[in-house]
């Protein structure tokens, strides 16, 4: 009993770890500058599945096949620029880690900054405030004390003409 026990062990580890062993991606390059282009454009387009690795760090099927597209434009002569704008028109602005700036992502880009400024904005205005009612309610505070009443200024009459 206990062989087959043993025996089932090692084929569970056995299959677990041949499921976490990917296929590796080699390619054959007619012209020597592909190589470098090809890992540039895969650092430069995200995995659409993924959403936060590019083509050369994502194992899943979609970056196999983008990769393999990829190399498939690059040996027909294509030009990063075509092959970039071939992958925008399939995939959208999203297989771009870094998005152009135009009408559609300019909010994007600059709407951070914006939310930051306004938000710098309302809270100066909200400090200042809160100064102006504290300096406010202090003036009031000194003004009342300045000012004695009729019985409050005979009793310190009193006390100052006793310790006299």
């Amino acid at each position: 009993m206990k062989y087959i026990i043993g025996l089932i062990a090692t084929l569970l580890v056995l299959i677990s770890t041949s499921s976490f062993a990917g296929s590796v991606d080699t390619y054959q390059f007619s012209k020597p500058e592909y190589e470098t282009r090809f890992h540039d454009l895969n650092k430069i387009l995200r995995c659409p599945k993924c959403q936060n690795q590019n083509l050369a760090d994502s194992n899943s099927m979609i970056s196999q096949d983008l990769r393999k597209e990829v190399y498939r434009l690059m040996e027909e002569g294509r030009s990063d620029e075509q092959i970039i704008e071939f992958m925008v028109m399939r995939y959208g602005d999203f297989v771009l880690y870094k998005p152009k700036v135009d009408n559609v992502t300019y909010f994007l880009w600059y709407g951070p900054i914006g939310f930051g400024v306004l938000g710098l904005i309302i809270l100066s205005i909200v400090v200042v405030r809160q100064r102006n009612k504290k300096a406010n309610a202090g003036g009031e505070q000194e003004q009342s004390n300045e000012e004695l009443s009729d019985k409050e200024q005979q009793a310190l009459d009193n006390i100052l003409n006793k310790n006299k």
